[in-house]
């Protein structure tokens, strides 16, 4: 399954919460964030953020999806990866999140029954690419999630499941800009296909 497809979104994917955005001559989806956007819930900070731009999918059995992002953060916690959806409660992202101009900080959250947590790594501030990949096994129970920064030597972010038992999920892309800020992003090399990881 393919995002882009002719020049347009393919009609199988729906905005959540639609930014400015447009679709480049090679075929790569360009995304302009709008400032205080984010996806989180609860936990340590205490406020509920339920507003990232997204571009997803149904998908009712495992999968394997990729994409790889070139983005150009501005502020504190500017983001753009995979995300997968169940409701605003139960979810999957995965990105970098732009910390300074001397780190980043790569990685997934993971909500589950309204309590989000953040797993992350330390890449270098003025990294401005980069490739991830989700899989799912055990009828979209279990997700594998990895990164890489060529898009053929992957590497293992974390093993992680998602409680609400579900038949139906929503997957694609996302950008948001949870301070005061707006930044732009591309996205290319986006597929959907079945999972290899066994």
């Amino acid at each position: 399954m393919n995002m882009i497809e002719n020049g347009v979104i393919n009609h199988q994917f729906d905005w959540l919460m639609q930014p400015d955005y447009r679709i480049d001559s090679s075929g790569h989806l360009i995304i302009n964030t709008q400032p205080d956007t984010d996806f989180w819930q609860r936990t340590h900070y205490g406020f509920r953020r339920d507003n990232g731009h997204c571009l997803l999918a149904n998908q009712t059995q495992d999968f394997c999806m990729s994409v790889k992002t070139e983005y150009h953060a501005k502020m504190q916690y500017d983001q753009a990866g995979l995300y997968i959806r169940v409701d605003s409660d139960n979810w999957i992202k995965t990105s970098t999140e732009y910390e300074n101009e001397r780190h980043s900080r790569l990685g997934s959250v993971v909500t589950n029954h309204g309590y989000s947590d953040w797993a992350t790594i330390d890449i270098e501030g003025s990294v401005s690419e980069m490739w991830y990949k989700i899989q799912s096994k055990n009828q979209l129970k279990d997700y594998l999630i990895e990164y890489s920064t060529d898009g053929m030597d992957w590497r293992q972010l974390r093993i992680t499941h998602l409680h609400k038992d579900s038949r139906s999920i929503k997957i694609g892309i996302y950008a948001c800009s949870p301070m005061s800020s707006s930044f732009e992003v591309k996205f290319s090399h986006f597929q959907v296909g079945d999972t290899m990881w066994l």
